[in-house]
């Protein structure tokens, strides 16, 4: 499965000095950069648009993870594309035709994933599994950082691989909310390879040292 991957959330940076946390995270041993676009409709909050993807582009020499908690996502993937994005995920259930959205955003070349509210069944995903090339689990109730993990996950994330197992597809299983030095270990092990931390190293003293540290830990046993 490689190396495990950690993929900081840029809602948790200092906005007043995004530039500096971007240069941050471009100097650190993380992977992606993850960013959680929200509408205030499908999650109960706002957090930033097109103009800020495009700022944080401008500066990112790491591939950008888009999490897109909106309804109807089909509208604004051509846009999410344009500015960048390598992966683009959209919600279960955001998507009435899951199927098309997927095909919509492999067609541009990137990678497709589908995210998981804490409450979903992950074997609701069984005939789209190879359709997809990331399947991201919310780990806390989507819309607000700084949340306590939900232990649940654990049970979904080994579900979910061997599902993947039985499909013969190398999954990208990604974890976002309430990730830490606490649980990456254990999540890593459960069959999990994509990390999302966000006030964890933003708000960390030295984000880069707790990148690193993080790093260590991941030690794939699967």
């Amino acid at each position: 499965m490689g190396t495990p991957k950690i993929a900081p959330s840029v809602l948790a940076a200092d906005f007043a000095n995004l530039q500096r946390d971007i240069e941050i995270i471009n100097q650190s041993q993380a992977d992606w950069f993850h960013i959680d676009i929200m509408d205030g409709v499908f999650v109960p909050n706002i957090s930033f648009g097109m103009p800020v993807v495009a700022a944080i582009q401008k500066h990112a020499t790491k591939p950008l993870d888009v999490h897109l908690m909106i309804t109807d996502p089909d509208r604004y993937i051509k846009n999410f594309v344009a500015l960048g994005a390598q992966v683009i995920t959209v919600h279960y259930e955001a998507c009435t035709h899951l199927h098309r959205t997927l095909q919509l955003i492999k067609s541009h070349g990137i990678k497709a994933g589908i995210a998981l509210n804490p409450h979903t069944n992950v074997e609701l995903l069984q005939n789209v599994l190879t359709e997809t090339d990331l399947v991201c689990l919310m780990s806390v109730n989507p819309g607000f950082g700084g949340q306590s993990f939900i232990e649940n996950t654990y049970s979904k994330i080994k579900t979910l691989r061997q599902m993947a197992t039985d499909q013969n597809t190398e999954l990208l299983i990604e974890i976002d909310g309430g990730v830490s030095d606490k649980n990456a270990t254990l999540l890593i092990n459960a069959g999990a390879n994509v990390l999302v931390a966000g006030s964890y190293i933003f708000g960390a003293q030295d984000p880069r040292a707790t990148i690193e540290n993080l790093k260590k830990r991941l030690r794939p046993k699967f």
